[in-house]
């Protein structure tokens, strides 16, 4: 990975699970694993608060086809880490239902609902479909929007072994983390998980400023280089190479206040297409 303090900046709780859990499977841990753990009160309990229902709570949509929404989410960026990742996971959960190499195989509300996801603002691609599946969709993109920039930035790279056992870990706990590795500084509900997501990235205390976060979250005024990296997070994040990290740290930024930026502009991003694509759900269906 990109950063440091993604491999070694973890509590000791953190550190021994990621220990234990490297010799019960006699795999490294993967590099989302190790970036989740890194700052759980900043991004992760947020996060996967969002998440877990997101992908295995009651929906419209089965479990196997939000795999598959996940899997598309990461074609469009271009992330081989995600697309490989969850093309496994389309083939674990879907239980035949998708074939994640024939698009075609997918039923007409979720090629719909993908091509919405993709363009939020084009309500016409969901008239047919329930709000609440429009709603919940969306939700699902929140959660890829940001972790496939995550995984850009960072560099996250699949080691050997690590496909057939983090696929079957996440499918197994459901995207469940352990309580005790999550407690970290006080949960506030701020009215429902889109609202802690953004609060816990772009509003609570961090090393860096809720300004500087709002503004790379928003594409606002921020000095250079924080303005041309944030803008590379949100708009075209498989740009981002390892000279570019080097670069922020060459200028004297900490590793900690890059993780911020780049959390919060993935995060804003997301959000941006969330409420585009809330506005676009007509009222009163």
């Amino acid at each position: 990975m990109r950063l440091s303090i993604l491999d070694r900046g973890h509590r000791t709780r953190a550190m021994l699970f990621l220990k234990m859990t490297a010799i019960m499977s006699r795999v490294d841990n993967p590099d989302i694993v190790k970036t989740l753990l890194c700052r759980p009160g900043f991004l992760t309990r947020a996060l996967l608060d969002l998440t877990v229902p997101a992908m295995r709570g009651p929906s419209y949509w089965t479990a196997g086809e939000r795999e598959y929404l996940a899997m598309t989410t990461a074609q469009r960026y271009e992330c081989s880490f995600c697309f490989v990742t969850h093309t496994e996971l389309v083939r674990i959960a879907a239980h035949g239902e998708i074939d994640p190499d024939q698009p075609d195989s997918a039923r007409p509300e979720l090629q719909s609902i993908r091509r919405f996801l993709d363009a939020p603002d084009n309500a016409d691609l969901v008239a047919g479909l329930p709000a609440q599946a429009v709603l919940e969709a969306l939700h699902v993109g929140v959660v890829w929007n940001v972790v496939n920039r995550l995984a850009l930035a960072f560099g996250f790279e699949l080691q050997e072994g690590q496909l057939q056992s983090g696929t079957r870990a996440l499918h197994r706990f459901g995207y469940r983390f352990p309580a005790f590795l999550l407690a970290e500084g006080l949960h506030i509900d701020r009215g429902g998980l889109i609202e802690n997501l953004r609060h816990a990235v772009l509003d609570a205390p961090a090393t860096t400023s809720p300004a500087l976060r709002t503004s790379a979250a928003t594409g606002g005024s921020l000095p250079e280089p924080w303005q041309s990296y944030t803008a590379l997070v949100r708009d075209t994040p498989s740009r981002i190479t390892d000279d570019t990290i080097k670069q922020l740290l060459a200028t004297g930024h900490f590793e900690d206040e890059v993780f911020e930026m780049t959390a919060a502009a993935a995060v804003g991003a997301a959000l941006h297409e969330f409420d585009t694509g809330r506005r676009a759900i007509p009222s009163g269906r």
